[in-house]
C-alpha cells in the first residue's frame, strides 16, 4: 500500500489473512478507530460474511451511535444495533475493579447469541497492543468466551492502526479515543442512569464548544475536566467558562474544575470515593 512502510504492510497482509482464515466473523463495533479498523478489513475479506454488531446501553453515549451508523454505511456494511443494560448487573453497578469484567461478560455473551443465530465463526473486538500494558479486566472476560482480538494477533499498536486507517481512507482515523461513559465514575462510586446521563450531557456541551479530546470526572459533585495541552487554553476564554460554568451547575454539579495534569486514560481507575 502507497505510503506505509514496508513492516506496516506486512502486518496489513497478516490481518487479511486472519479474517480470511477465520471465514465468518461477529465485529464488536464500538465506532472507535480500533474496531472501525478491523470492521474494514473484515469487510474487505469476507463480505457479507462480516457480521457488525453495535450494543447500545446506558454507557454509551448517543453520539458514538452516530458514529456508527455513518462508519459503517462508508465501510458499506449493514449495522446491527443491539440494546443491553448494564445497569442492571448488581456486580457491573457496584463500579468495583471488575466493572469491565461485568460489562464486557455482558456483551459478548450477547454477540454469542448473534454469532449462534447468524453461524458465524468467531467474535472479534478491536483490542490493541498497547491495551495489554493496562490493566484492563474486560480482555479477561473476552478471552474466557472466546473472543479474539486480530489486531493483537498481527502486533498491530494505536499508532500503526491510526496510519493504516488513514491509508484505507477511513474518515475517523484520527478521532480522539473514547470509552464507556462509566469510567468517568470513581471506583466505589455506584453507578446510575442520573450520574452516566449528567457526565454524557457534560462531555456534549463541552464537543459543542470545540473541546475534542476531553473526560468529565464525576467527583460527588465535582466536575474534574481533562482536556489535551493543546486544549486546554480554550478555557481562558471568558465567555466560554462562563457558559460552561452554568451549564454544568443546571446538570447538578457544585464545582467546575480543568486538571492541570490534562487528559489521561483511566484516571479514575485507583480513585476512590470517599464514601
Amino acid at each position: 500500500m502507497i505510503g506505509l512502510e514496508s513492516d506496516l504492510r506486512e502486518k496489513y497482509v497478516v490481518l487479511q489473512k486472519l479474517f480470511k482464515d477465520m471465514g465468518s466473523t461477529v465485529v464488536a463495533f464500538s465506532g472507535g478507530i480500533d474496531s472501525t479498523l478491523v470492521l474494514k478489513v473484515a469487510y474487505e475479506a469476507l463480505g457479507p460474511h462480516a457480521k457488525a454488531v453495535t450494543a447500545v446501553s446506558p454507557t454509551f453515549p448517543a453520539i458514538e451511535l452516530e458514529a456508527v451508523h455513518q462508519l459503517s454505511a462508508e465501510i458499506g456494511v449493514p449495522l446491527q444495533v443491539v440494546e443491553t443494560d448494564q445497569l442492571e448487573i448488581d456486580a457491573f453497578v457496584k463500579n468495583d475493579e471488575m466493572r469491565c469484567y461485568h460489562c464486557k461478560t455482558d456483551l459478548y455473551q450477547l454477540l454469542g447469541n448473534i454469532k449462534k443465530d447468524t453461524e458465524a465463526r468467531v467474535i472479534v473486538d478491536g483490542t490493541n497492543v498497547d491495551d495489554l500494558k493496562d490493566d484492563r479486566p474486560g480482555i479477561t472476560a473476552a478471552r474466557a468466551l472466546g473472543v479474539r482480538s486480530p489486531l493483537v494477533e498481527a502486533q498491530l499498536g494505536k499508532a500503526e492502526i491510526r496510519a493504516l486507517a488513514k491509508a484505507l481512507g477511513l474518515s475517523n482515523w484520527d478521532k480522539p479515543a473514547a470509552a464507556c461513559l462509566s469510567s468517568r465514575i470513581p471506583r466505589g462510586t455506584l453507578i446510575t442512569r442520573v450520574g452516566l446521563s449528567r457526565v454524557e450531557q457534560a462531555e456534549a456541551l463541552l464537543f459543542r464548544e470545540g473541546v475534542k479530546q476531553v473526560r468529565v470526572r464525576d467527583h460527588e459533585g465535582i466536575a474534574r475536566i481533562e482536556t489535551s495541552d493543546s486544549e486546554i487554553g480554550l478555557f481562558h476564554d471568558p465567555g466560554r467558562r462562563c457558559r460552561i460554568v452554568r451549564e454544568f451547575k443546571r446538570l447538578g454539579f457544585q464545582f467546575v474544575t480543568v486538571d492541570l495534569e490534562g487528559y489521561r486514560p483511566g484516571s479514575t481507575n485507583t480513585m476512590q470515593s470517599s464514601k
